[in-house]
């Protein structure tokens, strides 16, 4: 019974920063037609909630197993409900570049805690993979939710109106009522790692990046991010500007892309007790890069109809999307592996890797994503993403080589 109350915790602490994390996109629609932002001004805004992510979790990854996994999460959503309440009180791309710095900060500790915690509920690789895939699928679940969630605030007849931020009034609501479920569960006692204070912890981490296996790890990481963030947080402006599909309408096509990720992960943990990680995820990136070279050119030519319904909407509108059932896997089966090869008391210290790595993957591949839109237009943006799959490729043979390399050294 303990550990389910701590799996509902973590189920709905991921459930909610899905929505936030992944609203940005939304938000930059928003913004740009509400807030009088320009494409050039809202790309950065992704690097608002990254870049908090990366510094909190390089600064404190390594100190919560002492603080206690708990009371991070706690502080954490309370943090995000304060945040929340900001933006229908004083609406402006300020006061979304203040939401979404607390909102990285805050996911910063969410994840460490959950990733570390995951460790501790865990007794052997398979578990872990299938725990790890279950939580992240349950992200993308979150993620889903979240698109419609936005898009029911929004006004189709009043495109300026600053209505859709009541939102926030609903999100403040659930951030504190998951802080107020974590009083009453109680988590494992977390494997703290011997250290010296913070400045040795951080050292520890450190030296834990350039074990082979880590830092092919950590380019992996990085790579998948910048995709999935560039697609992700520009699929609903690209469904307006380059589909032609109403604003409203944008928001909710984008949540395909959540589905598709959704069921990708959930039905990995699957798939990954058959097939090993490296042959599945080499056969995803392939996939991935077939379907974007087919299903960009149905983008081109398209004229604005404003009786468009899901009936009238363009194929790429649904196909493009179903890029995420291809990436799904990635992500959460690099992390297993590598998590999976460290003692746990290591977990906080890597957990907090992942974290700024995958942040600084998502500002990189969001601020690339939304300049080339701007100068070169949404299918050139989309395009461009075919790189870094080509490179994931790469790591995730290296990845292979190094850990294989990594056992071999362990049962020596």
């Amino acid at each position: 019974m303990k550990s389910i109350g701590v799996r509902v915790a973590l189920f709905s602490a991921y459930f909610l920063f899905a929505i936030l994390l992944n609203s940005v996109g939304t938000v930059i629609l928003q913004a740009i037609a509400t807030l009088d932002v320009t494409k050039s001004e809202a790309s950065v805004l992704e690097a608002y909630k990254d870049l908090p992510i990366a510094l909190v979790s390089f600064a404190l990854a390594s100190l919560l197993p002492r603080v206690g996994y708990r009371r991070a999460m706690i502080l954490a959503f309370a943090i995000v409900a304060v945040a929340c309440l900001t933006m229908p009180i004083a609406p402006s791309f300020l006061t979304a570049k203040l939401l979404f710095l607390a909102i990285g900060a805050s996911f910063a500790l969410i994840k460490v805690a959950v990733y570390s915690t995951i460790g501790l509920l865990t007794t052997s690789e398979n578990h872990h993979a299938s725990l790890l895939n279950t939580i992240e699928g349950f992200f993308m679940i979150g993620v889903l939710s979240g698109y419609w969630v936005f898009a029911a605030f929004i006004q189709p007849n009043a495109p300026a109106s600053l209505g859709w931020l009541n939102v926030y009034w609903v999100l403040a609501a659930v951030a504190a009522g998951n802080a107020v479920m974590l009083l009453f569960v109680d988590f494992p006692r977390a494997a703290v790692a011997t250290g010296a204070g913070l400045v040795g912890e951080i050292g520890e981490m450190l030296r834990l990046m350039w074990r082979p296996a880590v830092l092919v790890f950590v380019i992996a990481a990085f790579l998948y991010v910048l995709i999935e963030q560039g697609i992700g947080t520009w699929l609903p402006t690209f469904n307006n500007e380059v589909l032609h599909l109403p604003r409203a309408m944008s928001v909710q096509a984008a949540s395909i892309f959540a589905a598709a990720l959704a069921i990708g992960r959930l039905s990995a943990g699957l798939v990954l007790q058959r097939l090993n990680w490296f042959w599945l995820l080499n056969i995803c990136v392939a996939s991935m890069a077939v379907l974007m070279l087919l299903t960009l050119p149905l983008a081109r030519g398209l004229q604005a109809n404003a009786g468009m319904t899901w009936l009238t909407a363009p194929p790429a509108a649904f196909l493009l999307p179903m890029i995420g059932l291809f990436m799904a896997p990635i992500y959460p089966a690099i992390n297993s592996v590598i998590l999976s090869s460290l003692p746990k008391e290591r977990h906080a210290a890597m957990a907090g890797l992942i974290v700024v790595f995958s942040a600084l993957g998502g500002t990189t591949g969001s601020f690339i994503t939304g300049q080339t839109f701007a100068r070169l237009g949404g299918e050139a943006a989309f395009y461009l993403t075919l790189g870094p799959m080509a490179a994931i490729a790469l790591a995730l043979f290296m990845l292979r080589r190094v850990v294989s390399a990594s056992h071999k050294q362990d049962c020596a």
